[in-house]
């Protein structure tokens, strides 16, 4: 044996199936602690705030007693209310543009910011993403006393996961997906790897009844097309918009074709949409 095969040897050992299998089940068990426990950190990064509280920001408490920040953009004319939750990257203050075309374009809005994100308290988690919605929720039908069936879901990107959870559990008028993704450990695995994930919105999205549009964007973007494909897919009631593939008569008219995020595709009102052959 030469001297760099025995310094092998003696570092690394005498390579077999067995050391190969048991250091695959460690990297494996690794992976699957971390992500189960750390991944929060991962899925939110909230910034400094881009908003101060004013006479028009809602406070809402939730089951926890923790209080986060809301706004409300009525609209007289309006048939149908948004809840709408943002990105993992963003605030009520980021968003506000949005808020306004939605309104914009015929729709009341109601949105919330996650806790640790804007002027909200608490630290945000998956958990307490299913609270601050359900916080949302318990305003605009208890207090606002707005009919479920007047109120529509909307999640862009990580705000889907607690849109699908609450559209699961609760019954509302409709759930649009922006961006979003079929669970957060698939956006990489493609693939079940683990008992656990998070904002397994995939298997949620079986339990909604309500009528579903999912934006996919075929372009570039944070989360993989086929992530958005597969929650169409295990829907089964979904509308899918594909900007690339609209034809003419699927285009947004001219009063709503300012985009409402720069990244993101357009969005036109629901009914000016036909679905997909």
């Amino acid at each position: 044996m030469s001297r760099r095969q025995a310094l092998r040897h003696r570092l690394l050992g005498q390579l077999t199936w067995g050391r190969v299998l048991r250091s695959l089940l460690f990297i494996y068990l690794a992976i699957g602690l971390y992500g189960y426990f750390f991944s929060d950190r991962l899925i939110f990064r909230p910034s400094a705030s881009s908003y101060q509280d004013n006479q028009n920001t809602i406070k809402l408490t939730t089951s926890k007693g923790v209080q986060i920040s809301a706004v409300y953009l009525p609209n007289s004319q309006a048939t149908y209310t948004l809840l709408y939750s943002h990105g993992n990257g963003e605030d009520l203050g980021d968003i506000r543009p949005i808020l306004e075309q939605l309104r914009t374009i015929g729709f009341a809005v109601f949105a919330y910011d996650y806790q640790g994100y804007g002027t909200s308290q608490g630290s945000p988690s998956e958990q307490n993403a299913y609270q601050d919605i359900d916080a949302a929720y318990h305003y605009l039908t208890t207090q606002l006393k707005l009919p479920p069936d007047r109120l529509i879901v909307f999640g862009r990107s990580v705000g889907g996961g607690p849109s699908v959870d609450l559209a699961s559990r609760q019954p509302v008028a409709g759930l649009i997906l922006e961006s979003t993704f079929t669970s957060v450990f698939r956006v990489i695995t493609r693939i079940p790897l683990y008992p656990f994930d998070k904002f397994a919105n995939i298997n949620k999205i079986q339990a909604v009844h309500c009528p579903v549009l999912i934006i996919a964007r075929l372009e570039r973007s944070h989360h993989p097309l086929a992530s958005g494909a597969g929650t169409f897919s295990a829907s089964k009631s979904a509308k899918k918009i594909s900007p690339n593939k609209r034809s003419r008569s699927q285009r947004c008219p001219e009063h709503c074709r300012k985009p409402l995020h720069p990244n993101n595709p357009r969005i036109c009102s629901t009914d000016q949409i036909s679905q997909e052959e």
